[in-house]
């Protein structure tokens, strides 16, 4: 996101860019006015900004996803640890069973 706000920086009239299309297609296009760009600021909202408060808004969005991803993380750590614990756990539980039906298994024969 922020890369593509630099690109501006070069205030050249007509700066080439990929434009997203859509999630997987870029098409080539043109920026003509390189000191205001349209940004996707979410659930299809747009806002027009200059570049510079562009950088500045994604600067402060990227500030803050760091600090929810910072949040998230020892749970996520603690989540995954369970279920480590858990696939250990039914692991054995498979191997108890094999080895209880193969033992009944010879005992029948």
């Amino acid at each position: 996101m922020a890369q593509s706000v630099n690109i501006t920086e070069l205030n050249l009239p007509q700066l080439e860019m990929l434009k997203n299309q859509l999630d997987q297609m870029y098409v080539p296009g043109k920026l003509h006015d390189v000191g205001h760009v349209l940004i996707d600021v979410g659930t299809g909202y747009y806002v027009e900004k200059t570049a510079e408060d562009a950088k500045d808004f994604f600067k402060r969005k990227i500030d803050f996803l760091t600090k929810q991803m910072e949040k998230i993380q020892p749970a996520l750590q603690e989540k995954h640890a369970m279920k480590q614990a858990v696939m250990e756990m039914m692991s054995q539980k498979i191997q108890q069973l094999t080895a209880l039906g193969a033992t009944q298994a010879t005992a029948k024969a």
